[in-house]
């Protein structure tokens, strides 16, 4: 049955709550059954996108709105996560955190061309499939750190500064790609898209918050209007968000260096309704995730098999890769760090259908990749439970004795 077929009335109009009455309702049903089972509720609420898509019920189909709502999801919940990050804590592990993204870039990328070259592949669709091994979608890792109240350790630390150096080596390598399958190389544009870029993050990672301390209580000691403080953080973050965009790098970095710039300024309020809406946007965001698999193509032994080795190759070399660049934290700490930068979510997802349009990948290996972004996001919060147990464990024992 096509759901969307009972909107025949008025499909406009019915359009926007139903299709979020079926992603939300579903997406929290499922989060509370996987926390009543003792697993992230996250995995339910991509799960729930996977229920509704093509490969189950067949209910609702990926589209502009879904779109819309999961890039503001995922934008509200970098935002959350860096109004609980102090930038000069951040900066202190900004070594550790550079070299844990360029182990955590190479790696993946080396892993993934060889596999598709040695599967008999063309060179170009080789180089696009390490590209797309490269990113790490943070989000997801954001999501359960900040569920399991995690953002102050170490490790979480490591992995968040690292997953925006990621970002923005990843834009890099994929630009680099996209040329390469074009044909041809623009060095001069890509060493200023480069430089602009690195230079937006330090300057707002180092300097945002001191702008910020001196500019915003002033200009919201001029404000009248209710909620004032809030209305002013969300117009910082998505100016940021856009400026981050303007100059090379993804949207959700700016939105977490403009929740990083006022942790230190706003008050609690902000942060407090920040989380309403993070709550209320995220699920879209997860079930977006799963929207998108299609368990139909999988009719091949042979796509199967390549699937799972991509997969495979995935998770090792974040692990390998960035859990190496972490090891001066100790084994523990390391470990952690690596399966941070596991999942790939639509980060991969978003190049591997930019090596689809442009003709460089097949659709097997599309499908293949994008398996792997779908699996290595559902793997890593159980995988985080798993690395952090004794952390939290240590959290609920010091809760009690204080008690």
């Amino acid at each position: 049955m096509d759901f969307l077929a009972f909107l025949a009335a008025d499909p406009e109009a019915m359009r926007l709550p139903l299709e979020v009455l079926l992603v939300f309702g579903t997406a929290k049903f499922l989060a509370e059954v996987f926390e009543r089972l003792r697993q992230p509720g996250i995995v339910g609420e991509i799960l729930a996108g996977v229920v509704l898509g093509s490969s189950v019920l067949n209910w609702i189909r990926p589209d502009e709105l879904l779109r819309s709502l999961a890039e503001m999801g995922v934008m509200f919940l970098l935002f959350r996560v860096g109004l609980e990050v102090k930038p000069s804590e951040l900066l202190r592990l900004g070594g550790t955190a550079a070299v844990v993204a360029a182990a955590g870039v190479f790696l993946p990328f080396v892993m993934g061309w060889a596999i598709v070259s040695a599967w008999g592949f063309g060179q170009i669709e080789a180089i696009f499939v390490g590209a797309t091994m490269v990113a790490t979608s943070v989000g997801i890792t954001a999501q359960v750190l900040a569920a399991k109240g995690l953002l102050s350790e170490r490790s979480s630390k490591i992995i968040l500064a690292a997953a925006v150096i990621d970002d923005v080596l990843g834009l890099l390598v994929l630009a680099v790609v996209s040329s390469t399958a074009r044909g041809k190389i623009n060095v001069v544009e890509l060493s200023i898209t480069a430089v602009v870029a690195i230079a937006f993050v330090i300057v707002m990672a180092a300097w945002g918050s001191k702008a910020a301390t001196h500019v915003v209580p002033r200009v919201h000691a001029s404000m009248r209007a209710g909620e004032a403080e809030f209305s002013l953080a969300v117009v910082f973050l998505f100016a940021l968000s856009v400026l981050a965009v303007y100059t090379g790098v993804a949207a959700i970095v700016g939105a977490f260096l403009a929740g990083m710039a006022l942790a230190e300024t706003v008050g609690e309020r902000v942060k407090d309704l920040a989380h309403g809406a993070t709550e209320l946007l995220v699920p879209f965001f997860l079930a977006g995730i799963g929207l998108n698999v299609d368990l139909s193509v999988f009719a091949s032994p042979s796509l199967i098999v390549l699937a799972l080795v991509i997969l495979a190759a995935a998770v090792l070399s974040k692990l390998l890769g960035c859990g190496l660049g972490a090891l001066p934290l100790g084994r523990a700490d390391a470990f952690r760090v690596g399966v941070g930068m596991v999942p790939r979510g639509e980060v991969g997802m978003v190049a591997a259908q930019l090596g689809l349009v442009m003709g460089a990948i097949s659709k097997d290996i599309y499908t293949a990749v994008v398996f792997m972004a779908v699996a290595t996001t559902l793997a890593a919060p159980p995988l985080l439970t798993l690395a952090y147990r004794s952390v939290k464990k240590n959290q609920e024992q010091e809760v009690f004795r204080l008690g």
